[in-house]
């Protein structure tokens, strides 16, 4: 039963005393439920002390002449109605309650893009099982944690590509992710600057009043033709707050496998100047992460610093 048909029941129906329309019920005084339990209790009890007490007269009757008398039964009739009201008594003191709620929500979404480097170097297997895909997995928790947001996503290595606009479709983005792969771009290398410009175009003409970027890369700029830093003072003219996470550890780190299938051991080095600067034209934060569970605990820092404004009425 919903409400709009308990409030359509008449007061003498039957369906009040269904049990699917108690379980739908609260009760104030829950307990006082169990003494129902007495009430048979009590008419068994009832009708001992009757019999123990009534006077009994030896009489002889011929055996044709016993009977029964379905009127006999009519004696049980104030027993019953008594353990009637007992039991409604019961009920009113256990105060079933029904109540009825609306939820209005009210919120302003705002409108994130992720930047997400998928060169070459992104294959380094510091990460499990690389550095692409722990990105790929924190990216669509990220998205699960979000309400009401458009989020968009940008791919970028040697050249940029805007993958998806701005969406509040939270599974078409995250089956964009898991098609993510390193060939979809052909020309080699790091392009930030241009990763940064595309995403910028993608937001220019939004009219939420916070717009966030998160540039997540491993590498160095070399290749676009426009500067990270000269893309970054763009994407703040357009008021948008920038986050940037240097992924990878320095030193020697496993890539790919030798001859023997062995681990082959690679040296990398990262310059972080020019993320940190990024970040600090962009008014948001520089994080350097160096495994899988750091790089999930700078995605949920993120999502608690980004989250829209959420007014909630009842009634």
């Amino acid at each position: 039963m919903d409400d709009q048909l308990y409030a359509d029941l008449p007061w003498y129906s039957i369906d009040w005393f269904f049990l699917s329309t108690f379980k739908n019920f609260t009760w104030e005084n829950r307990l006082a439920l169990y003494a129902l339990i007495l009430i048979p209790v009590f008419i068994v009890l009832r009708w001992v002390l009757r019999y123990l007490l009534s006077q009994k007269l030896p009489i002889a009757v011929p055996k044709s002449q016993l009977s029964t008398d379905p009127t006999n039964l009519v004696r049980m009739i104030p027993d019953l109605l008594l353990g009637l009201v007992f039991a409604l008594m019961v009920i009113a003191i256990a105060r079933p309650q029904k109540t009825n709620e609306k939820i209005e929500q009210w919120t302003e979404g705002i409108d994130i893009m992720l930047v997400m480097d998928i060169s070459q170097s992104m294959q380094i297997e510091d990460f499990k099982p690389n550095r692409l895909e722990a990105a790929k997995e924190v990216a669509n928790d990220f998205i699960d944690g979000r309400f009401q947001d458009r989020i968009g996503i940008v791919i970028f290595s040697g050249d940029a590509y805007s993958l998806s606009p701005l969406t509040t479709d939270y599974d078409l983005l995250k089956s964009y992710i898991e098609d993510i792969e390193f060939e979809m771009i052909e020309n080699r290398g790091t392009a930030i600057g241009s990763a940064l410009a595309v995403a910028t175009n993608r937001m220019r003409e939004s009219d939420s009043k916070s717009k966030v970027l998160i540039l997540l890369s491993d590498g160095d700029n070399t290749a676009g033709n426009i500067d990270p830093i000269t893309a970054a003072n763009l994407a703040t003219a357009y008021d948008i707050k920038m986050y940037s996470i240097a992924i990878g550890k320095e030193g020697k780190v496993p890539f790919g496998k030798d001859f023997f299938g062995r681990p082959r051991m690679v040296d990398n080095t990262m310059d972080e100047t020019t993320l940190r600067e990024i970040a600090k034209i962009g008014e948001g934060e520089f994080f350097r992460v160096g495994d899988n569970e750091a790089l999930e605990k700078v995605f949920k820092l993120i999502d608690t610093y980004e989250k829209a404004e959420i007014q909630e009425t009842r009634y």
